[in-house]
């Protein structure tokens, strides 16, 4: 009993520092956006304006609650991501149709992006492309890493080699984009930052997401980027 009992406590309370994170990180990523759209309304309210310039203050404030939402999203499924293995449905999923899914939904979002799909070696059995795993927090990861790819490239392209190694399934996401240094890198996994704002709006956690999915299917998310040579991320996942 006192076993059983101390493994509830231990329960509770990482349920209790994930929802406390997770508080955290809404707090603190919706400041800047908040404060965005209330700035560009007070100044549209500031003085009498004309038509065109009453269109373009509601345009911006659009614009910026659309990131809002788009940043509620994105930290609803991160504590979605957050939950216990057993309280999140596990199947058996075939990773290049969760691919073409990804892909499809990137290019609904962003029709100038393109994404090349390929088959490093051909498939001789199923099971090597095939893993237990929740389709909808999959296609999720791989959705924002391809975003991630065509972001940061001048071409806006992302090129997906699928490949099986071992007990492995292995997908590289790769771009010739503006790359990142070694200390963008140590930075990109570590919750609340990104690559540059320079080059792409973005919170962040979309990266902090995507490395929670994986390692909530077994699987391992690496990095390999040199400055101005583009980017490579690396997902293995364990088939079936």
């Amino acid at each position: 009993m006192s076993t059983t009992f101390n493994a509830l406590l231990e329960r509770l309370e990482k349920s209790f520092n994930s929802q406390k994170m997770f508080v955290s990180n809404v707090s603190h990523e919706l400041r800047t956006p908040m404060a965005a759209l209330t700035a560009e309304l007070d100044l549209a309210l500031l003085k009498e304006r004309s038509s065109e310039q009453y269109q373009m203050a509601i345009g911006n404030a659009l614009q910026d609650s659309r990131r809002i939402v788009n940043l509620i999203d994105g930290l609803l499924n991160l504590a979605k991501a957050d939950y216990q293995s057993e309280q999140i449905t596990m199947e058996e999923v075939r990773l290049d149709e969760l691919l073409l899914d990804a892909r499809e939904l990137v290019l609904k979002a962003h029709p100038d992006y393109h994404i090349e799909l390929v088959f490093e070696q051909e498939a001789e059995e199923d099971n090597v492309l095939t893993i237990i795993g929740n389709s909808y927090l999959l296609t999720t990861a791989f959705v924002n890493l391809i975003e991630n790819n065509c972001k940061y490239s001048s071409n806006r392209t992302s090129s997906v080699l699928i490949a099986y190694w071992e007990q492995w399934a292995i997908i590289r996401l790769s771009d010739n984009g503006v790359g990142m240094s070694d200390a963008d890198k140590e930075n990109l996994l570590n919750c609340l930052s990104g690559r540059k704002q320079e080059y792409s709006s973005g919170n962040g956690i979309g990266m902090v997401l995507t490395q929670k999915i994986i390692h909530l299917h077994k699987g391992e998310l690496t990095v390999s980027s040199h400055k101005d040579e583009g980017t490579t991320f690396v997902v293995k996942l364990p088939h079936i």
